[in-house]
C-alpha cells in the first residue's frame, strides 16, 4: 500500500469518526437540555402551585373566620329583636281547633307525571347551581367586605404570621410528587434583601452554588414586601444525565476510537512488515548470488588444466570453495529462521539435557573467535539444577546468536560473562559483554523482526535482523522468557529464564 493511500484512508476514517463522534455530542448535548427544560418546568410548575396554595389557605381561614363572625353577630342581634308575644283568647280557639283537626286523616293529593324520572339529574345539578349562585349574591356583600379587609390588613403582617412553616415542607413534597420531581432537595424563605426567614431542616450551606429555583409569595398583595421561596436540588445534573445513557455512548466511543486507532496501526505494521520483507529479499537474493557466483568461478577454474598443474591454485580455490559454501549455508540457515516466526509454535525435539555442559561446549568452541579480538569468555555454571527439556539444535543456535552478537558489536577487548544459577524453580542463563551497549529508545524493538540497531561507529556488520526475535521465539517455545538490560558504551547483558526438569 502507498503512503498516499495509507494518509488517504486515515483521513477518511478520522474525518469519519470525528462527524459520528460530533453528531453524537451533540445529539446528547440537546437532549440534556431537553432534560433540562422539561425538570425547570416541572419545578416552576410546582412552586407556583405552592405558592398559590399558600395564597388560597390563607384566604380560606380569612373568610372562615369573619365568616363565623358574622353569623354569630347575626344571631345576636334576631334574638335582641324579637319578643315572646302572648296569644289572644282567638289564638288559641284556633289553635285548639287545628289540634283536634290534626286527627282527621286527609288523603293528599297527589299526582305522580308520566314524565318523571326525565333528566332528572341534570335538573337536580341546575337547581343546585341556581341555588350557590342565590347565595353567593345573598353573601356578595360580606365575602367583598372579607376581601377588602384581608388585602387592607394581611400584607402589613409579617411573612412568619402569614405562613404555617410546620406543613410548607409537606405541601412541597405533594406538589413535587405529582410533578415527578422526585430527588433530594432543601429550600429556605427570603425577603427581598436576601436575609434568610425560615430554613429546612436538611439544609445545606456547602451547596449553595447549585442550581436553585426562586418563586415570590403573595405577588397580589396591594404592596408586594418581596418574600420568596428558594428551593436547591444538589443532584440535579446527576438526575439530568441519568436517563441518557451516558456511559454507555461513551464506551463505544472510546470502542471505536480503539478500533481505529488499531487498524491504523495494524496497518502502518503491515506496511512496514511488507517493506522489510522486500529489503530482506533484495538483501536476502544479493547475499546468496555472491557465494553462488564465487562458488562456481572457482569450478569453472579447476576445469582449467592450467591451474590444476599448481597445487598451490588448487589449494586456494578448495578453500574459497569451502568457506563460500559455508557462507550460503548460512543464508540458508537464515531462510530456515525466518520460517519458524510463520508457525505459532515450532516443532521441537525436546530431550534432557544438562545446560551447564551445553554451554561449556559452546563456551570452549567459541573462546577461539573471542581470544582473536584480543578478549576471554568467563563462565560461572552456579545452577545446582541444571537439567532441562530443551530442543538441542534451536537452543544451541541461540546460544551461539547471543555469543556472536556481542563479538559483532563490540570496539575493542571483548570480555563475555556466561552464567547460570537456579531461581524458584528455574533455570537462569546471563550472557553478558562491555560492547557497545544498546540506547535506550532502541531496546523496546530490539526483538522485533528485521529490526537493526544502528551500529554508530560500528561498521560493516551484516545481517536481516532476525537474531534476537529467532531468540525470543526459540525461548518462548520452551515455556520461557528473555529480556535485556543494557547501558549505552558500557555493554549489554541477556538473561534467560526456563523451566527446569523436576
Amino acid at each position: 500500500m502507498k503512503n498516499k493511500t495509507l494518509l488517504l484512508l486515515g483521513g477518511v476514517m478520522a474525518i469519519s469518526f470525528f462527524g459520528l463522534f460530533s453528531l453524537q455530542a451533540y445529539y446528547m448535548r440537546l437532549t440534556a437540555e431537553m432534560r433540562m427544560d422539561q425538570f425547570s418546568e416541572e419545578v416552576r410548575r410546582s412552586l407556583y402551585s405552592v405558592a398559590k396554595s399558600l395564597a388560597e389557605d390563607e384566604l380560606f381561614l380569612y373568610l372562615d373566620n369573619n365568616l363565623k363572625t358574622k353569623e354569630k353577630g347575626v344571631a345576636v342581634s334576631r334574638s335582641a329583636s324579637f319578643k315572646r308575644v302572648e296569644p289572644t283568647p282567638q289564638l288559641r280557639s284556633l289553635q285548639d281547633s287545628s289540634v283536634n283537626k290534626s286527627n282527621i286523616r286527609v288523603r293528599p293529593k297527589v299526582f305522580i307525571s308520566v314524565k318523571h324520572g326525565v333528566n332528572s339529574i341534570s335538573e337536580s345539578s341546575k337547581q343546585m347551581q341556581n341555588r350557590i349562585r342565590e347565595t353567593y349574591v345573598r353573601n356578595r356583600q360580606l365575602f367583598d367586605d372579607a376581601l377588602i379587609r384581608l388585602l387592607s390588613e394581611t400584607y402589613v403582617r409579617p411573612i412568619e404570621e402569614r405562613i404555617d412553616f410546620s406543613v410548607l415542607e409537606s405541601i412541597l413534597d405533594s406538589e413535587f410528587e405529582q410533578n415527578g420531581v422526585n430527588i433530594p432537595y432543601f429550600f429556605c424563605v427570603m425577603n427581598k434583601e436576601g436575609k434568610e426567614l425560615f430554613k429546612s431542616a436538611n439544609y445545606d450551606p456547602a451547596n449553595l452554588d447549585v442550581q436553585s429555583y426562586s418563586q415570590p409569595l403573595f405577588v397580589n398583595d396591594p404592596i408586594p414586601q418581596g418574600n420568596y421561596l428558594k428551593v436547591f436540588f444538589p443532584t440535579r445534573s446527576n438526575y439530568i444525565f441519568s436517563g441518557m445513557l451516558f456511559l454507555p455512548s461513551v464506551f463505544f466511543i472510546l470502542l471505536l476510537l480503539f478500533t481505529f486507532i488499531f487498524s491504523m496501526v495494524i496497518i502502518s505494521r503491515q506496511k512496514k512488515l511488507s517493506e522489510m520483507r522486500t529489503d530482506f529479499m533484495n538483501n536476502m537474493t544479493h547475499e546468496l548470488k555472491t557465494p553462488v557466483s564465487t562458488i562456481s568461478l572457482a569450478s569453472q577454474m579447476l576445469n582449467d588444466e592450467s591451474i590444476t598443474k599448481s597445487p598451490r591454485m588448487i589449494a586456494q580455490l578448495s578453500k574459497t570453495i569451502s568457506e563460500e559454501t559455508k557462507r550460503l549455508m548460512q543464508q540458508i540457515e537464515k531462510v530456515l529462521q525466518m520460517s519458524i516466526f510463520e508457525k505459532e509454535s515450532s516443532a521441537l525435539k525436546l530431550e534432557e539435557m544438562d545446560i551447564n555442559d551445553l554451554i561449556l561446549g559452546i563456551a570452549s568452541v567459541f573462546s577461539i573467535k573471542v581470544e582473536k579480538t584480543g578478549g576471554e569468555i568467563q563462565t560461572e555454571l552456579d545452577a545446582d539444577e541444571a537439567v532441562a527439556c530443551v530442543d538441542e539444535v534451536h537452543f544451541t543456535n541461540i546460544i551461539y546468536n547471543l555469543l556472536d552478537n556481542a563479538v559483532k558489536y563490540s570496539n575493542g577487548p571483548l570480555i563475555l560473562r556466561v552464567k547460570t544459577w537456579n531461581e524458584r524453580s528455574r533455570l537462569l542463563i546471563s550472557i553478558e559483554d562491555n560492547g557497545i551497549g544498546i540506547k535506550k529508545n532502541n531496546l523496546k524493538r530490539i526483538f522485533d523482526k528485521f529490526y537493526r540497531v544502528p551500529t554508530g561507529s560500528v561498521h560493516n556488520v551484516k545481517g536481516f535482523g532476525l537474531g534476537l526475535a529467532y531468540v525470543k521465539k526459540v525461548v518462548e517455545d520452551h515455556k520461557g522468557r528473555i529480556w535485556v538490560e543494557s547501558e549505552y558504551e558500557k555493554g549489554t547483558k541477556f538473561i534467560m529464564s526456563i523451566p527446569i526438569k523436576t
